[in-house]
């Protein structure tokens, strides 16, 4: 197909549609219009797409139809396929592509977080870092388990912080310095305050009160720092697209990682509303918090895997984030 005289013969219904959807009101003969070269418009990118797939052209064809779409139809909700299609393969998708991301990242944040706690515990100057004695005695007897105080208000207050410090990793990415900032600070902070505890003979206390909850929650902000690294990264060394067509493409996707981390984050801080500083056994506690995490991984792995494998990323379709021209690699 010649697509220069395909688009020279066509252009002129093109235009037409492109002012009629900028018009503020239509009266009947112009809405007949727009509906009839919307249909017309549909057919042209339908025979683009199939014969001479130019990016260029798809991308304005669709754009154009896009806006014509909402005069003809109207403004919608989305419809619950659409939802249930973003839960169950969008973000599972977008979360099993930072996988080895994550794993790097769990590894040298344990590594950190071993590291702190055990200087904190056997050495007394680092020890003596973390406060006073009266202070470190009133924080490992008092404040540490008084700070989980069960309800509604402090999981939602939590869930609020924990999905904000997320949604940072992951749009600050880019820096490669907040992500890593967060990660190590977060490593660094737990593993001292379970040195501290371990050097007042409490480290059973502070595992039982940071397992049930932290396993689900440090997992989230693992894979968090894992996506904001990860764009940072494509930064760097975007591969064979272009850099901006990679950042645009790997940010989107890892938009839908940090939606889908706020879901993980409002699980944890569920259980750190109403388990982690409830009654309940401590055995019983940590294996809620097991079973979140287990419930987690299986989304992922499972749903993941099988969404990436049908192609997806996690990235938005191409009618709404626009083609682009096919590279080689």
């Amino acid at each position: 197909m010649d697509l220069d005289a395909f688009t020279a013969v066509h252009s002129p219904q093109w235009d037409r549609l492109k002012q009629l959807t900028r018009k503020r009101r239509l009266d009947g003969a112009e809405a007949d219009e727009l509906v009839r070269l919307y249909q017309a418009v549909a057919t042209h990118l339908s025979t683009v797409r199939s014969a001479a797939p130019d990016p260029v052209l798809v991308t304005r064809l669709s754009d154009l139809l896009s806006r014509a779409r909402v005069r003809v139809t109207g403004t919608h909700e989305p419809a619950w396929a659409d939802v249930v299609r973003f839960v169950a393969v969008t973000v599972p998708a977008a979360l099993y592509r930072v996988r080895w991301w994550t794993l790097g990242v769990v590894v040298v944040c344990l590594a950190l977080a071993v590291v702190a706690g055990y200087r904190v515990a056997t050495d007394p100057d680092v020890l003596a870092q973390m406060g006073t004695p009266a202070e470190r005695e009133a924080y490992v007897n008092e404040a540490f388990a008084s700070y989980y105080d069960p309800g509604a208000s402090f999981a939602a207050m939590v869930w609020t912080n924990n999905a904000w410090i997320a949604a940072q990793c992951v749009g600050l990415g880019i820096t490669g310095v907040w992500p890593a900032y967060v990660l190590i600070q977060n490593a660094v902070g737990v593993g001292a305050t379970g040195g501290m505890m371990a050097a007042y003979d409490e480290l059973d206390v502070f595992l039982q009160l940071i397992a049930p909850h932290g396993l689900l929650e440090l997992t989230a902000v693992f894979v968090a720092g894992a996506a904001g690294l990860k764009l940072f990264w494509t930064a760097v060394s975007p591969g064979p697209r272009p850099r901006t067509v990679a950042l645009a493409q790997e940010g989107r996707a890892l938009v839908t990682v940090a939606i889908g981390l706020a879901g993980a984050l409002a699980v944890s801080g569920l259980i750190e509303g109403y388990v982690t500083g409830s009654t309940l056994p401590w055995w019983l506690k940590i294996v809620i918090g097991a079973i979140a995490l287990a419930g987690f991984w299986v989304y992922v792995v499972v749903l993941g895997r099988r969404a990436t494998a049908a192609g997806l990323t996690g990235d938005l379709d191409a009618d709404r984030a626009g083609e682009v021209v096919p590279t080689v690699g």
